[in-house]
């Protein structure tokens, strides 16, 4: 049986990360869970993001994955060094990864991070950003209505529009070059997002850098897929299974076209 690179999100955002694995790692058996009945983890107790994110990789321990992928910006600040420590396999969050993106195309050294209340609060965009590069100037912002238009799959209206508008005007005025867009939700928004912030702002999603992680990570203890065989892909979401399968579809397209995958609703956060 080939063991697969296990995928956790608060709801439909991991599906960022899972997109871009799928396009690097074409092999790679993907096990993805969506905690959709409990999004949005954001305005939620460090405590609670804690038990939700146990409670997921102990239901994905089940199927023995090779590796344990933290695609929630919140969870990887508040929960990463737990579940490091309670599992003897390796586990990636997003922040440094996205992190590291960032530095890369920053030329001001001004770098923006917009996330949850939960990720912003803790701060980790901004001590990953000063621990590569110590006179890097950080400006942030936590954005908690984006996450419930992704999740209604309201990606594109005049609402989305306003929201979104409204939520980046105090950045819009400061002098950043790169925005990080510090929850795997908002690449979904991408397009608004950029339009708020103008041509002269490059978004910085951690999706790209994550997926090169995995892959380094996964050479370097000689587990990357080695068949030629189509992996086959389970998706897990703890909420509505028909509004998750819609938005899933939707944004994978073409990745999982051709590749089998299995929908389920497993027994836990609703």
């Amino acid at each position: 049986m080939q063991q697969a690179i296990a995928v956790l999100d608060s709801g439909v955002g991991g599906l960022t990360v899972v997109k871009e694995v799928m396009r690097q790692l074409p092999r790679e058996k993907i096990l993805y869970f969506g905690d959709t009945a409990r999004t949005p983890y954001g305005s939620r107790s460090a405590e609670q993001v804690t038990q939700f994110t146990r409670e997921i990789v102990d239901y994905l321990a089940q199927f023995q994955p090779k590796m344990i992928v933290i695609a929630c910006n919140t969870a990887t600040a508040v929960a990463l060094d737990d579940i490091t420590s309670r599992v003897d396999i390796p586990v990636v969050g997003v922040i440094n990864p996205g992190a590291r993106a960032a530095l890369g195309r920053t030329k001001t050294n001004v770098v923006g991070v917009i996330g949850t209340e939960g990720t912003i609060r803790s701060g980790a965009y901004v001590q990953a950003l000063r621990r590569l590069s110590p006179h890097i100037e950080v400006v942030s912002q936590a954005c908690p209505q984006f996450v419930p238009l992704v999740e209604d799959g309201n990606f594109r209206s005049r609402q989305t529009e306003q929201i979104v508008f409204e939520s980046l005007s105090a950045l819009r005025g400061s002098s950043i070059d790169s925005l990080i867009l510090g929850c795997t939700h908002y690449p979904f928004l991408a397009e608004t997002i950029s339009e708020a912030m103008g041509p002269n702002v490059t978004l910085i999603s951690s999706a790209d850098e994550t997926a090169r992680e995995i892959s380094t990570i996964l050479q370097g203890h000689n587990q990357l897929a080695g068949n030629d065989e189509l992996p086959i892909h389970q998706f897990f979401c703890s909420g509505d299974p028909k509004k998750f399968q819609e938005i899933a579809q939707a944004w994978l397209g073409e990745q999982i076209r051709l590749t089998p995958v299995v929908w389920q609703a497993p027994n836990i956060g609703a």
